[in-house]
């Protein structure tokens, strides 16, 4: 059974963000997931990157919130996300 831990990581500072996604690897999740995209803002190009930094290749790093285009897709994939959560992945597909 996978297991997987969710945190608001965008109303963290840098440091925090570096420290749950610590905290995930030691707990031994399979991915981190960056927002609900239910918050004041969602996925990050900045942010995906120092999670994938920290947590190194093994564990997987899902992106959500505030994916509307291709190219925001594209961005945070480069960045090291391997799974996004978006709302509008039809529109997406439709590009």
């Amino acid at each position: 059974k996978k297991k997987q831990i969710k945190k608001q990581l965008v109303q963290l500072n840098d440091k925090e963000k570096k420290t749950v996604s610590e905290l995930a690897v030691d707990a031994g999740a399979d991915f981190i997931k960056t927002s609900t995209g239910f918050s004041f803002s969602g996925a990050t190009e900045e942010d995906v990157k120092l999670i994938r930094k920290t947590v190194g290749s093994d564990m997987g790093i899902k992106a959500s919130g505030g994916i509307k285009t291709l190219t925001d897709l594209k961005i945070l994939v480069k960045a090291g996300a391997n799974r996004i959560g978006t709302s509008n992945a039809i529109s997406i597909i439709n590009e």
